[in-house]
């Protein structure tokens, strides 16, 4: 069987995130989401919250849960995909500047750990530019991100953030 780690923040998961889940459910057997849990990043949502947030979006994108392994882990992603027995790490390429970063971890990992390989899957190109950074600024000032998210995470940052911009409340053009 084989099988990947996905790791990230997933803070929270965004439509970019599972599109490269869904793909890598093509290429590997199983794949294990793990959450960093690094609270030096102040993370909006707590490791619980991002892990149910995953496990929603897994039923939400139709993919079979008995392949998807949900967990979180703190330190080194190599020590971490020693203890699961697993030598890939799957990892999701948005832009060029995405590559440089993601290529010196690839090779920083190889460096700590000779048998991990890491294999890159592109982001769907209509999720591009998206990132749970971004994300979570746009939901702060009152945008709609809902069509970045899933709908798990849209209700969850409304019930943190409160209510949206509407359309109403944008001025007329007539007036």
């Amino acid at each position: 069987m084989s099988r990947a780690i996905y790791p990230g923040s997933f803070d929270p998961i965004t439509n970019g995130h599972a599109s490269i889940l869904k793909s890598g459910l093509v290429a590997f057997d199983e794949i294990v989401v793990a959450v960093l849990d690094n609270e030096r990043k102040r993370p909006l949502f707590s490791v619980n919250e991002r892990i149910e947030m995953i496990r929603e979006t897994v039923k939400e994108i139709g993919a079979d849960p008995k392949r998807i392994e949900v967990d979180s882990f703190g330190g080194l992603l190599v020590d971490y995909c020693r203890r699961k027995q697993v030598r890939v790490v799957l990892r999701g390429l948005r832009a060029v500047a995405d590559f440089e970063y993601e290529l010196q971890m690839a090779n920083m990992n190889r460096h700590l750990n000779e048998e991990i390989e890491t294999v890159f899957i592109m982001a769907n190109d209509a999720y591009f530019y998206v990132a749970s950074n971004l994300v979570k600024e746009a939901r702060r000032l009152g945008g709609d991100v809902s069509g970045l998210v899933p709908e798990a995470v849209a209700r969850r940052l409304d019930e943190r953030f409160g209510p949206r911009v509407s359309d109403e409340s944008a001025p007329s053009s007539d007036g």
